[in-house]
């Protein structure tokens, strides 16, 4: 099964492809740095027991995969009702190695590896969350997923309301997305435009390493139906963790920058893109401030509304198309709500409406480089005192 998606383009084990450009890091890790299932000892119902190294007091640095495998495993052991489904998860691990492991420690029917079949696994998701678990729907790549698009939409978001509230829907369906390197059209899907019009799902997109962890766990113990975005050229990036009951607010967005002259928002990988420009802008005089929405259904307006009354400017930065998008709902909102705090109507910086290139130098051209960032600045807060653009 995992083999049928390395041809197809979802995996590439072979390494950086000859001629590409040098990358900061890989989008798989290698899989001979795997940490020993083994060293996490179980401890049954009630608080986890692990080695001193994973006090909850200590904090530690992890790759972004080790971060959510972490947090999964955490959740598994904390709660009997938590399982995974999907392909190759259990055995093999997951072809990003989020699951790295479990199996040896779970079982099969606590990782549950299925067919190829997105609309068949998404639905016994949906019912086995009916009837009292709490599963973690696992898409090999988010792009697969558009499969399952009916069970989604017509059970996963709609059965509360349909059943009266008789039944919950508490899952959450996550996996890596995006636009990756030379995966082509079909692997370089963003589908959070697609979900954001379902009823009844939540939108959750993660960027670091810190609050990969914090917002699964939080996902898992939701009882909403949850949508969670990894984006597949995240997962080596390293940051500092916190410890097994520490969970973020799935609802509330991060200033990752205070500033005064422009809001910029974004999530996901665009936040990097965004905090390069931003460092462009620094050496210019500017001082935006960047937000990381994560939530990107519902949006954290309190935080939005703060940060726009604040600058009185706006851009939304996303990998998103740009018709139907994400940054279109958020700037009609803004427009919405905020029209009167605004200074400059809000810009949106989005990926062009194409099917995602394999070359190289297509692909880049078609999503958001950091010198787009510094012109959009540049074009809403104008010229620095004393600086004079031609």
């Amino acid at each position: 099964m995992y083999f049928s998606k390395v041809m197809s383009g979802c995996v590439d084990l072979r390494g950086p492809r000859a001629g590409a450009p040098p990358a900061s890091y890989d989008p798989l890790p290698p899989i001979w740095t795997h940490p020993d299932p083994q060293s996490v000892t179980r401890a049954g119902p009630g608080p986890l027991n692990r080695a001193s190294t994973r006090t909850a007091a200590a904090k530690k640095e992890l790759m972004m995969w080790e971060s959510l495998r972490e947090a999964l495993d955490e959740e598994m052991e904390r709660d009997p009702t938590v399982c995974l489904m999907g392909e190759d998860v259990g055995h093999y691990g997951g072809s990003y190695k989020v699951s790295y492991g479990l199996h040896k420690k779970y079982g099969d029917m606590r990782l549950l590896d299925t067919p190829i079949c997105e609309n068949g696994f998404m639905g016994m998701g949906v019912g086995a969350a009916m009837t009292g678990l709490r599963p973690i729907v696992e898409g090999m790549n988010m792009g697969f997923l558009l499969l399952a698009f009916n069970q989604i939409s017509n059970n996963c978001g709609m059965l509360h309301y349909t059943s009266g509230g008789q039944f919950k829907v508490p899952m959450v369906i996550r996996g890596p997305g995006g636009v990756g390197r030379q995966l082509g059209a079909e692997h370089s899907q963003r589908l959070e435009s697609y979900f954001q019009s379902i009823p009844g799902v939540q939108l959750v997109a993660v960027s670091t390493a810190k609050n990969a962890k914090a917002l699964l766990k939080a996902a898992i113990r939701s009882d909403n139906p949850i949508i969670f975005f990894e984006h597949v050229l995240l997962y080596n990036v390293k940051g500092e963790v916190e410890g097994p009951e520490y969970t973020q607010c799935l609802e509330r967005a991060e200033i990752v920058r205070e500033g005064t002259d422009v809001s910029i928002f974004c999530y996901s990988r665009m936040r990097y893109v965004v905090m390069q420009a931003v460092k462009q802008l620094e050496k210019e005089g500017y001082n935006p401030e960047v937000v990381d929405l994560i939530s990107l259904k519902p949006f954290d307006m309190q935080t939005i509304s703060r940060s726009v009354k604040k600058t009185r400017r706006a851009i939304i930065v996303e990998e998103c198309m740009k018709t139907g998008g994400i940054g279109a709902s958020l700037s009609a909102v803004i427009h919405e709500s905020l029209f009167n705090d605004l200074d400059h109507e809000v810009v949106r910086l989005s990926s062009q409406d194409v099917p995602t290139a394999y070359a190289y130098e297509l692909e880049a051209a078609t999503i958001v480089q950091p010198e787009k960032v510094v012109a959009a600045v540049h074009r809403v807060v104008g010229a620095p005192a004393g600086v004079a653009y031609a």
